[in-house]
């Protein structure tokens, strides 16, 4: 068998976390303009749903932390999200973004950009069938990689649609990494591990056994060389442009 350092001679995708959120508002329409400009391969982001049903990009379930205005997504409509400012509390340049719709960024998006699309509350299970409706009108169920850290949404999702891809998202230090995927009983695309937490042997294992690896949330340089070392498939950071500069050097 190869030693772990013959095998890493893949070039990780480039996944800008909610954009590129180190140099502008995360989950902005902003943040996704600047991360296709660096030059990332793709998009992470998070979606809650609103009041009359639609696909809300924002990492918390209210809107506190990341505009000026407050409350929960869930109990408003897009009409009132749409009021609030989602930009200057990150710098005045920024004032006046608002919080986009799912169906917004995939405008933006290029088809052969993945977005990685992240559920963070299933609303009762609402959230998979609107969001599988959306990847179909969309015609983006290949490009997207649906992450959580709600397995059994997952599992849902890929009974109702086999089609879908999924990534496990977890901060476990897993005994094995395929074996957490295969527990799932359903096909796995991708594994989504805290970057601290899977090591070079494991990664190995995983992507050995037709999984890809995306670790979060690696900013440094430094953790960016140690992760490509690795032989991730990917790298989810904040600062996208860094991690661009640092693979083409």
């Amino acid at each position: 068998m190869k030693s772990p350092s013959s095998m890493n001679t893949r070039t990780p995708l480039i996944i800008a976390h909610r954009g590129s959120a180190g140099e502008a508002p995360e989950n902005t329409m902003a943040a996704f303009e600047l991360a296709l400009r660096q030059g990332c391969d793709a998009i992470e982001l998070d979606i809650h749903l609103s009041k009359d049903g639609e696909l809300i990009v924002c990492h918390d379930r209210t809107i506190d932390r990341t505009t000026d205005g407050s409350g929960a997504i869930r109990e408003m409509t897009v009409t009132e999200l749409k009021q609030f400012d989602a930009g200057r509390w990150f710098h005045e340049k920024y004032a006046g973004e608002r919080i986009p719709l799912l169906k917004e960024v995939f405008d933006l998006v290029p088809q052969d950009i993945m977005i990685n699309v992240e559920i963070k509350e299933t609303y009762e299970g609402q959230i998979e069938e609107r969001l599988l409706q959306l990847l179909r009108d969309s015609n983006r169920l290949a490009q997207v990689v649906v992450s959580s850290f709600d397995h059994k949404s997952l599992r849902r999702l890929k009974h109702i649609e086999p089609e879908v891809k999924i990534g496990l998202l977890y901060t476990m230090n897993a005994m094995d990494h395929n074996e957490l995927a295969d527990l799932l009983g359903v096909p796995v695309y991708a594994l989504h591990p805290y970057g601290k937490l899977i090591d070079q042997e494991d990664i190995l294992r995983a992507t050995n056994h037709g999984l890809q690896v995306y670790p979060w949330t690696i900013n440094t340089k430094d953790a960016m060389q140690q992760a490509i070392d690795k032989g991730v498939s990917g790298i989810i950071t904040d600062f996208p442009g860094v991690l661009k500069q640092l693979l083409s050097s």
